[in-house]
């Protein structure tokens, strides 16, 4: 369950998700527990989609997020990041 509340106000489209900064900020968000519960198989897609978009460092962090996974986990978030790619 979330905690905190969401500030609608200042929501983002979805398609403002396409910035990998802010693909980089939601493997954060997944990977650290803050404002969500940990997920990692979410925090490795988004890395993995910030990497693809450019930002190196989601590279490191994918692969920080990937030691803590099984195959199948890895598995799932590549095949999650490729239908987000698909989709958008």
């Amino acid at each position: 369950m979330l905690q905190g509340y969401l500030d609608t106000t200042t929501a983002m489209p979805v398609e403002a998700g396409e910035s990998p900064d802010i693909l980089f900020d939601l493997g954060l968000l997944f990977a650290s527990g803050r404002g969500a519960p940990i997920d990692l198989v979410a925090a490795h897609k988004w890395f993995n989609l910030a990497a693809l978009k450019g930002r190196v460092d989601a590279i490191a962090l994918r692969r920080e997020v990937a030691e803590q996974m099984t195959a199948d986990e890895i598995a799932v978030a590549q095949r999650e990041a490729r239908a987000w790619i698909t989709s958008h």
